[in-house]
């Protein structure tokens, strides 16, 4: 049972780990220039490190860990990781968020990991649609390695997509994944596009309500299920004829921010409160050594008297966040 809770009564047991600001895709919605090298000092959280941070997390009651980027198999030592935080701690659940760009290389390392779940981003598809949105013509080893994954047993895969309006909204789009997580058995989401920092422009032009996705599969006989307690913002339908689950990421509905369950460290080793925050706590300093743990533990729960209740992002306020891969998404 997790042991962090807000002034709101929610509480914590999920936490997004970003272990890279790097990402080798150019998706529009977030870095359409592609990743540009900063002066990188201090570097991303180190291995012992993040064993240190795990190490608090846990003694706090996380169960569940979900690593992050920019795109985290980019990183040098991501099996190591992976490994890492597998074997050293009692981390019931530990899943990954990755773009796929070469899950056909390595599906069967990632097995090995002993990782539980596995979300890829594919935002059509449409091969050309795919290459449009994204800058690469990944697609088709992004599927044959969802079938090398699949072929060894590998149960938990989720697709996202970000929803774009006149992009990947259409009749056909929604048909083609319904047939796609029928045939596969997987469970598809589409994100509702959000506001960031410097997206504006992007923003005005794709952003859509989630609501026309929630109408097609309503239409379609699609039942909403209820929510487990260390699970996603994605509400999920299921389907009496059809295998797979629908589910729906709308950061702009009502009532959104009451089920938060989740907090996000950033690739060197900040707490940010909510994605959209206006704050940050530098929790590296503590994540120095072993014996640092109750200093740790002791500034993480001062931390979460400060969350508040809601993101304001229909307000247009995007706190911090100047674009997705700088926290993780």
């Amino acid at each position: 049972m997790s042991k962090m809770s807000d002034s709101f009564g929610r509480s914590f047991p999920y936490i997004r780990l970003s272990i890279t600001d790097v990402c080798n895709f150019k998706c529009g919605y977030c870095l359409p220039n592609g990743y540009f090298k900063v002066e990188n000092k201090p570097g991303f959280l180190n291995l012992d490190e993040i064993s240190n941070l795990v190490a608090a997390f846990t003694e706090l009651g996380v169960s569940k860990i979900r690593i992050t980027g920019g795109e985290p198999t980019v990183r040098k030592d991501f099996f190591e990781v992976l490994k890492n935080i597998k074997s050293e701690h009692e981390i019931s659940n530990l899943v990954i968020t990755t773009n796929g760009y070469k899950l056909n290389e390595i599906a069967e390392e990632l097995i090995a990991t002993r990782i539980n779940g596995i979300n890829i981003s594919i935002d059509s598809l449409d091969r050309n649609k795919f290459k449009e949105i994204t800058g690469q013509d990944r697609l088709p080893q992004i599927l044959e390695g969802i079938n090398i994954l699949q072929n060894k047993g590998f149960k938990n895969i989720k697709v996202n997509a970000v929803l774009l309006k006149n992009v990947n909204d259409s009749l056909e789009e929604f048909q083609n994944w319904e047939r796609f997580i029928n045939n596969n058995e997987i469970d598809f989401r589409y994100i509702e596009l959000m506001q960031t920092g410097d997206n504006l422009e992007y923003f005005k032009k794709y952003h859509t309500s989630a609501f026309v996705f929630k109408k097609y599969i309503e239409s379609q006989d699609w039942k909403e299920i209820s929510r487990i307690s260390d699970a996603g913002p994605s509400i999920n339908y299921v389907h009496s004829k059809l295998k797979g689950k629908f589910g729906i990421i709308a950061p702009y509905s009502k009532d959104f921010c009451s089920t938060c369950n989740r907090l996000r460290i950033t690739a060197k080793g900040e707490l940010r409160l909510c994605l959209f925050g206006n704050t940050g706590t530098n929790l590296r300093p503590y994540l120095q050594n072993q014996n640092q743990k109750d200093e740790l533990i002791e500034l993480i729960l001062k931390q979460l008297r400060f969350k508040k209740e809601s993101h304001y992002l229909e307000t247009g306020n995007t706190g911090m966040t100047p674009h997705l891969a700088s926290i993780g998404g």
